[in-house]
């Protein structure tokens, strides 16, 4: 009866909520959202060296140029060297971290520890205001959904949410750290808990033992009525469904009815899941949350994800093309703010947030495909195969994977590219299914005739003989999923496998290789 009456009310209000999403002016809530941050964080520490309280109260035009003029443009690894790392203690063996209107007023109360490609782990900061944003997006979202599909039942059930490992670290009084998505689960509205699943126990587990227990639920709860997590783990859990129901997936969970995946693209998985849901496709919806801020969502209908400029994040944008060879931007790189970007033109996104991270470069390049309603289409991240210097970026490599899978008998779940040096060439693994039935040397060709189509200069240096044709190293899914563990110490969650090697000389994509051809 309480979920009953709960869902009957959020649908009353979804369409309120919906119209007011749809009814924004994203310009305005931009411009009003950067004065604001501004004016908050004036007081700190940062605001006193960068001068904001001189820009408060400034109308948009010379706010956001003497914002700009003022503060540089700062990766991680300067904000930490420059702000964060001064609030790191070692007590007794124990870490503490305390940052106190440093960046942001106040203290900030919690820490997400991002899955990254790379030690170390990186603390983002994530301040109650942000969580607040958090909720707020995902509260929109939630109403556009039910405003469009108003025969939902997705709240007459449970969204079972594959987050990270929910037992966070103490970081001193009031301080916690951990998987963004456990954080967001552990402190969830009281009034959603009724909705959502699995219970803390299940969502302690290590990761190999939690896949069973979700799929037993999944199996045994017929009011699961969506899940939510990233698209190789949302896979692994549906086949570990049809392994241990032994009938076809559709029949083993017919209340089925939203999947909503992020964190990766869904290009190289999109056959895969066609053939999970060969008989009856639930919907899918895309979104772009982060650590560091929450960036877009798709409505039900809608090819493409929304950039979403409402919730506490003034976005910049810098040119792909004045990024560095490590896709790095200068710390005085061209950016433009939202109202001036262009479609069809790639960029890279950075960041000022009410966690107090300012114009921060956070590493996701998008490109805007219509302007009307900001759709965007993620375009990976700004690490691409350069080492060569033809400047393959993510999302061709990720298509070339999806032109792969297209092929029968061929099925890659996971995969890593990366360089080898000594060979001048891309060294490929990958993750097979049971569909696999090629020739190592045929998946090499097809993957050169794809980047060959896709990148000029890839083509061009094919032909020059300055880059020699790839390799292609193939490995039983759990066997890299056991590297992920062994080697990163990284394992399920929100936790990713890079799909390029990050690394400067192929350092990541060797240990791969090493551990699947190991004994």
């Amino acid at each position: 009866m309480i979920k009953a009456g709960i869902d009957l009310m959020l649908k009353a209000g979804a369409a309120a909520m919906a119209r007011n999403f749809e009814s924004r002016d994203p310009i305005a809530a931009q411009r009003e959202l950067l004065a604001t941050l501004v004016a908050a964080a004036a007081t700190t520490r940062f605001g006193r060296e960068h001068g904001l309280a001189e820009l408060a109260g400034e109308p948009f035009e010379r706010l956001y140029a003497g914002f700009r003029r003022r503060v540089p443009i700062r990766t991680y690894a300067d904000f930490w060297r420059d702000y964060f790392s001064a609030g790191l203690r070692e007590e007794n063996g124990t870490r503490r971290l305390l940052l106190e209107d440093i960046t942001w007023p106040g203290k900030i109360p919690f820490f997400c520890e991002t899955s990254g490609t790379t030690a170390p782990t990186k603390f983002i900061p994530f301040s109650r205001a942000m969580f607040a944003a958090n909720k707020r997006a995902a509260l929109d979202m939630t109403a556009c959904y039910l405003h469009r599909n108003p025969k939902s039942r997705l709240f007459q059930g449970k969204l079972l949410y594959m987050a990270g490992n929910t037992n966070l670290s103490d970081l001193g009084p009031g301080v916690s750290s951990g998987d963004m998505s456990a954080i967001t689960l552990r402190h969830r509205p009281f009034y959603l808990k009724p909705f959502v699943a699995p219970g803390m126990a299940v969502s302690a587990l290590p990761w190999e033992e939690k896949v069973v227990s979700l799929a037993s639920l999944l199996l045994t709860d017929r009011s699961v009525r969506g899940i939510s997590g990233v698209p190789p783990w949302i896979i692994l859990l549906l086949q570990r469904v049809e392994e241990m129901g032994h009938r076809p997936l559709g029949s083993l969970v017919p209340n089925l009815e939203l999947i909503i995946h992020g964190g990766t693209s869904m290009k190289p998985y999109r056959r895969e899941f066609d053939l999970l849901f060969a008989e009856r496709r639930p919907h899918f919806l895309e979104v772009l949350p982060s650590s560091e801020g929450f960036m877009a969502f798709q409505l039900l209908g809608e090819e493409r994800m929304r950039l979403v400029p409402h919730y506490g994040v003034f976005f910049e944008f810098v040119p792909f093309e004045a990024l560095d060879d490590r896709g790095v931007p200068a710390p005085d790189a061209p950016a433009v703010p939202l109202e001036e970007t262009e479609t069809g033109k790639r960029y890279a996104v950075i960041l000022s947030t009410c966690a107090g991270l300012w114009r921060y470069h956070i590493g996701d390049t998008i490109r805007f495909t219509d302007r009307s309603l900001l759709f965007i289409e993620f375009t990976g991240r700004d690490k691409f195969l350069d080492r060569f210097e033809e400047k393959v970026t993510q999302g061709e490599v990720e298509e070339a994977i999806a032109r792969l899978n297209q092929q029968d008998g061929i099925e890659i779940r996971e995969f890593m590219v990366g360089p080898d040096i000594a060979e001048r060439r891309h060294l490929w693994v990958l993750s097979v299914g049971e569909l696999h039935e090629r020739e190592n040397a045929e998946l090499e060709r097809h993957l050169d005739a794809s980047l060959r189509s896709l990148n000029a200069d890839y083509a061009t240096f094919r032909e020059q003989g300055r880059i020699a044709g790839p390799r292609v190293i193939c490995v039983d899914e759990a066997r890299i999923y056991h590297w992920s563990k062994e080697a990163r110490g990284k394992l399920g969650g929100q936790s990713k496998i890079p799909h390029i090697d990050p690394t400067a000389d192929g350092e990541l994509i060797r240990s791969l290789a090493s551990f699947a051809e190991g004994p």
